[in-house]
C-alpha cells in the first residue's frame, strides 16, 4: 500500500498532524491558541488550527471528535465529521461544542480533533422509474428491531 502524499502548510507553533500509532487512521490536530478559552455548558466556538492542506482531486478529509475529550470532558464537534473538500485551501478549524454541565478548558496546543483522510467516488445519476427490491425495502429508523 502506498503513502499519499499531500502539501500542507503549518502556520501554529504546534507539530504537523501525526498518527499516534501504526493502526491509527486519525490524525491528531491541535489548537492553535495565543491562550486557554473556557466553554461554558452548550457552548460553541470555532478553533484554529494553524494546519492549511491542499488534498489531490477524488480525496477529502474528515474532522472528527476525539472520545477521550468526548467522554472526559463531554467536548465534541459538532459538525462530524466536518467535511474539508480537495478544492478548500481556507485554515482547517475545528466546530467544538461543550456538552457537559460543567465550564471545560481548552489550551493552546491541546489535540482537538481527528483528521482522517479518505478517497471520495464521485457518481452520476441514473434517473429510473423503480429501484431493484431487497429483504429490507423502504423499512426506516428502527426497522431491523432489537437482536
Amino acid at each position: 500500500m502506498g503513502i499519499l502524499q499531500v502539501r500542507i502548510v503549518n502556520q501554529s507553533l504546534n507539530p504537523l498532524p501525526a498518527y499516534a500509532t501504526s493502526g491509527a487512521s486519525g490524525m491528531d490536530l491541535r489548537a492553535d491558541l495565543h491562550q486557554a478559552i473556557v466553554l461554558g455548558p452548550l457552548e460553541r466556538v470555532l478553533i484554529p488550527t494553524g494546519i492549511y492542506i491542499e488534498l489531490p482531486e477524488g480525496f477529502e478529509a474528515q474532522v472528527r471528535p476525539r472520545s477521550g475529550l468526548a467522554i472526559k470532558q463531554g467536548l465534541t464537534c459538532l459538525n462530524s465529521p466536518g467535511t474539508v473538500d480537495a478544492d478548500y485551501r481556507g485554515e482547517i478549524k475545528v466546530v467544538m461544542i461543550n456538552l457537559s454541565g460543567e465550564p471545560q478548558q481548552v489550551n493552546p496546543g491541546d489535540r482537538i480533533a481527528q483528521l482522517v483522510v479518505q478517497k471520495v467516488e464521485r457518481v452520476e445519476w441514473l434517473l429510473v422509474n423503480d429501484l431493484a427490491e431487497t429483504d429490507r425495502g423502504a423499512g426506516g429508523f428502527g426497522h431491523t428491531g432489537k437482536q
